[in-house]
This record gives structure tokens, C-alpha cells and sequence, in this order.
């Protein structure tokens, strides 16, 4: 009975990790088109995702180039994370989780949670300076509002990262000795 209840909550995260990694793609690709029509065509933004209209820092092009890059980048790295989380539902046989892929996608994962929480972090304080130069970042915000928490994230799931790699050595030393 347990197994079946894990299986179902299993294939049901399973799910809600695609659906959001098709969000997350959405989002990015959104923004990718959004920075394009910023360039080439600046009075359309107001009828695309978001309306992110960062045409007033153009003026500036290391205030507009800066902040598109954050964003951007940050956006493909969310996006990129749960393609790995993804990966590795699916790769993952739960009657022996213990694998050095599991391991290494988990290490992964860390790697890339920890990475947005710092660009993040480094982003916020970009627009916090930007605001000293009389720009409006205010809406800018919700791009990198959670940067601790995917640094705290990011460090939890290396330890677990750490804590399985051991049980795969451990694994492999048991298998060996039998």
C-alpha cells in the first residue's frame, strides 16, 4: 500500500515539475522576445509578456544591458534547473535510488539553485544601485525577490547531494562485498 501511495505522489510531482518547466520556458522565451522587440521595436513592448519596458534605462546601456542580462540569465537557469529535475525523475528507479547519476543530477541541482540565488543577489543589488541613479526598478522586483531563499535552498540540497553520494559509495562497497 505504501509503495503505491509513494508511486502516485511520485508521477504526480513528476507532472508538476513538467508544468513548470513549461512555465519556466515560457517565461524565458516571453523575455527573449521581449529584449528583441526592446532593440528593434520599443513602442510594441507594451503588448508583450509582461510588459517589461525597460526602454527608459536605454539611455544607459549598461543600466539596460545589465538588468536584460539578470533577468535573462536567470530565467534560462530556472528553467534549466527543473529540465535536470526532470531528468532525473525520470531516470530514477525508486526501488534503487542509490546511483551515481542520481547523485551527480542531485549535485547538479544544487549547483544551479545555489547559482540563481547568488545572481539574484548580485541582480537586486544592481537595481538597488541603479535606484541611486534615478531609475525606476521597482518593477523589476519580482525577477530576483527570492535570491535568499534559493541560496539557503541551494546549500541544503548540496548537503543532501553530499549524503547521498555516501550512500552510493556505500551502496557499491555493500555489492562488492557480497
Amino acid at each position: 500500500m505504501m509503495s503505491k501511495t509513494n508511486n502516485f505522489v511520485f508521477w504526480g510531482l513528476y507532472i508538476v515539475a513538467w508544468l513548470i518547466f513549461v512555465g519556466l520556458s515560457i517565461e524565458a522565451g516571453g523575455l527573449i522576445v521581449n529584449f528583441f522587440f526592446s532593440l528593434y521595436n520599443p513602442e510594441f513592448v507594451q503588448n508583450l509578456y509582461q510588459k517589461l519596458d525597460l526602454t527608459e534605462m536605454y539611455g544607459s546601456r549598461l543600466a539596460f544591458f545589465g538588468t536584460y542580462s539578470f533577468i535573462l540569465t536567470i530565467s534560462i537557469l530556472k528553467a534549466c534547473l527543473f529540465y535536470i529535475v526532470i531528468r532525473l525523475m525520470h531516470a530514477m528507479d525508486l526501488s534503487k535510488p542509490f546511483s551515481t547519476f542520481v547523485a551527480r543530477q542531485i549535485l547538479q541541482i544544487s549547483y544551479y539553485t545555489f547559482s540563481i540565488g547568488l545572481l539574484s543577489y548580485i541582480a537586486r543589488q544592481f537595481a538597488k544601485n541603479l535606484m541611486h541613479h534615478d531609475f525606476v526598478t521597482d518593477n523589476l522586483n519580482q525577477f530576483w525577490a527570492d535570491s535568499q531563499a534559493f541560496i539557503l535552498m541551494g546549500a541544503v540540497i548540496y548537503i543532501i547531494a553530499t549524503i547521498f553520494k555516501k550512500g552510493v559509495d556505500i551502496q557499491n562497497e555493500n555489492d562488492l562485498t557480497v
